[in-house]
């Protein structure tokens, strides 16, 4: 059976895997279906080339030109969202979950990224993301500074910003947020990191800290000691997902999640 991977467009044609079907020598044989990004990526830089060297765009031009950014975002947020519409128009609610990475708009919060005038990172970016996630489909943010060999783009004083856009995105969204995560460094373990997080304000919505590092079973309890001083009940995520963890950090990751974690009650 061929399994297209989500999000490309063959993903009106999942195959569902039936119930009695377990992985094992028996099993039908399964190829997954390329993800397609290389192919965009390769193709649009092509494209981009050629016009470079027609004379089209200057030369010392990169993709998006600054002054070109109010033109082309809303256009590929209308692409985005338009692929999201059909995820949703082929996926039943109840078997779909959405999570939006809010990363850029933190690299504008912080200064780390220069921000158009006419963005504001939350109304703009986030609450339209939120609004566009059907009701009945869980919807979560994943607020992000970055995987970038494993550090953050900037290193955070503490986690005021981090609740400054959570807090006003739950209060904006014009839907449920089923659950928000917020990442940990390995290099925090201190109260004060964790000291704003008794300004957050959660509602029913599930909070998740992504504090869980390689080979760092003692500094995870000590994250979650000092978290806990603020924040009552939360999950535990990776920091930044495990795409880009090798076969032994995600081998470490995994006992360290187990050992530190309880059932939810």
């Amino acid at each position: 059976m061929t399994v297209p991977m989500a999000g490309t467009p063959a993903i009106a044609d999942t195959v569902h895997f039936p119930p009695d079907i377990l992985p094992g020598p028996d099993a039908p044989p399964v190829t997954l279906l390329p993800v397609e990004y290389d192919d965009y990526a390769v193709s649009g830089y092509r494209e981009f080339c050629n016009l470079r060297a027609e004379g089209v765009i200057p030369e010392a031009a990169t993709l998006v030109e600054p002054a070109w950014r109010a033109t082309v975002e809303p256009m590929y947020e209308e692409s985005l969202l338009a692929a999201l519409g059909r995820i949703q128009d082929h996926i039943p609610a109840g078997d779909l979950a959405v999570q939006w990475d809010v990363a850029q708009e933190l690299a504008y919060l912080e200064d780390v990224a220069s921000r158009p005038a006419w963005f504001t990172p939350v109304k703009d970016g986030i609450l339209r993301l939120a609004a566009a996630v059907d009701e009945g489909v869980a919807l979560g943010f994943h607020l992000c500074y970055g995987d970038l060999g494993h550090r953050h783009f900037v290193e955070p004083t503490d986690t005021a910003v981090l609740v400054e856009v959570g807090n006003a995105s739950l209060k904006g969204a014009t839907r449920p947020v089923d659950w928000i995560h917020l990442p940990v460094s390995k290099s925090r373990a201190d109260v004060a990191y964790f000291a704003p997080l008794k300004q957050l304000e959660l509602g029913t919505t599930e909070f998740y800290l992504g504090y869980p590092h390689p080979e760092d079973e003692e500094g995870t309890r000590e994250r979650v000691k000092a978290a806990s001083e603020f924040v009552g009940t939360f999950g535990l995520a990776t920091e930044c997902g495990l795409g880009r963890s090798s076969q032994a950090e995600l081998d470490s990751i995994l006992r360290v999640a187990k050992s530190v974690t309880g059932p939810k009650i």
